[in-house]
């Protein structure tokens, strides 16, 4: 992967990933404001075009490093992020179970969000 740019969309709730100007690939999310404060990936979707370079990869561990640079967690509820932070523990401390069911139950409430 080269010349991919990421940038976090906080207000729209993705964090992108631009190739030549375009998005080529995103994580959409939330910001869980209790019991603690979290950051809770729900898809990645990266274009047709542009898998297999890495780019979803990419997306997850500049989530965590955000997470991380803002003093809070990551409950994941993205299947792809959730195998990716199993593969990748140095960078992906385990969520408390207890975020994410608050997550979960976030997400139920807000069904047209995701």
């Amino acid at each position: 992967m080269s010349d991919i740019e990421i940038r976090d969309d906080r207000p729209a709730g993705r964090l992108e990933a631009l190739g030549d100007g375009e998005v080529v690939g995103r994580i959409e999310y939330f910001v869980l404001e209790s019991p603690g404060r979290a950051l809770v990936p729900v898809h990645t979707i990266v274009e047709p075009a542009h898998e297999g370079k890495g780019i979803a990869g990419s997306l997850a561990r500049e989530l965590y490093a955000t997470a991380e640079r803002e003093g809070v967690v990551v409950a994941p509820l993205c299947p792809y992020v959730v195998k990716w932070a199993e593969r990748h523990p140095e960078e992906a401390p385990p969520a408390d179970p207890e975020l994410l069911r608050a997550a979960k139950g976030w997400l139920a409430a807000h069904p047209g969000r995701f």
